[in-house]
């Protein structure tokens, strides 16, 4: 038991701070519901001990909504976060920099549940009153600025979305520098937002120079410099260089397999896509192999009705036509 718990009691306000700590930390080590589970647990008794318009007992509502919404129910993320917005508004104001960010996570979670077009609209509106609050250089706003651009793309506009990410873009290197996580991240929206807008070899030729950049920052099993090989590969089939593709996706799967294991959604996706690119290279027997291979292994841990499974379904069908 943590000496704080011992010492303090459970509600006490420096134990319930711990308590969402360690509730925050079981989400990040990958037991989402857990820690849905452990906020909700802890959300009366500090409303009860602490208010509910106090900081605290306001940030174990939003991570409340954020482990739901990680755990698979965006739909009521969003609901509890459109509450925590109404209540910090009366509370801590409109302008108050926690309620702005509270604003980021109800339109984030708003996109998430389908509404991509709400989710733009609502990330317009925040980005100027960001840069009022907290200045047009603050990670915040630049932060704000790169996710309007990824829901610009999801509501059907991807070359607005490429436009608005190459802009952050241009801010983030000059305020944070070119190896900055952050950076790298919007580096990553822009190719996949050139290469959703038509340009398949700008979007290939972006994603070899992330993922170089990836490896040398980041190391080689860091998820961003997995998904720039993966995302390198896919738009270097879509070139005209499915056999390329299909030797950079094998070199991947070895890696996510290692990494990730078996069941992990990536490794799977990387087997979906490493058959997928085989048959675009003409080897129609080893993608039918491939994904006949794959079937059961969606089925048992997506569920035989996951979008996942029902596409390999229908493509095994196709090939053995």
């Amino acid at each position: 038991m943590p000496e704080a718990i011992r010492t303090l009691g459970p509600t006490h306000h420096e134990t319930l701070v711990l308590r969402g700590d360690l509730a925050r930390w079981r989400g990040e080590a990958g037991d989402l519901a857990g820690a849905a589970a452990a906020f909700a647990e802890l959300l009366p008794e500090a409303e009860r001990e602490l208010g509910r318009s106090h900081e605290e007992t306001f940030a174990i509502r939003t991570n409340l909504a954020r482990w739901r919404g990680e755990a698979g129910d965006p739909a009521e993320a969003a609901q509890a976060m459109a509450r925590v917005v109404d209540d910090m508004e009366h509370a801590l104001g409109p302008g108050n920099p926690e309620t702005l960010l509270a604003r980021y996570h109800l339109a984030r979670w708003r996109g998430e549940a389908g509404d991509a077009a709400g989710a733009a609209a609502e990330f317009a509106e925040l980005v100027p009153e960001m840069t009022r609050v907290r200045g047009a250089d603050h990670e915040e706003t630049l932060a704000t600025r790169n996710i309007l651009a990824r829901w610009r793309g999801e509501a059907g506009d991807p070359a607005g979305a490429a436009a608005e990410a190459a802009s952050v873009l241009a801010d983030q290197l000059r305020v944070l520098g070119s190896d900055h996580p952050d950076t790298l991240t919007t580096r990553n929206n822009l190719a996949r937002w050139r290469g959703e807008s038509g340009d398949a070899a700008g979007a290939a030729a972006a994603y070899a120079e992330l993922a170089a950049d990836c490896l040398r920052v980041l190391g080689p099993d860091h998820p961003m410099t997995l998904g720039a090989r993966n995302n390198h590969a896919r738009w270097q089939s879509e070139v005209g260089d499915p056999a390329g593709a299909a030797a950079a996706f094998a070199e991947l799967l070895t890696d996510r397999l290692r990494i990730l294991g078996p069941d992990h959604p990536h490794t799977l996706d990387t087997r979906g896509n490493l058959a997928i690119a085989l048959g675009d290279a003409g080897d129609s027997r080893g993608a039918l192999a491939a994904l006949t291979e794959l079937l059961p292994d969606l089925s048992r841990v997506l569920g035989p009705d996951h979008p996942d499974t029902i596409a390999v379904r229908n493509l095994i069908t196709a090939l053995r036509r």
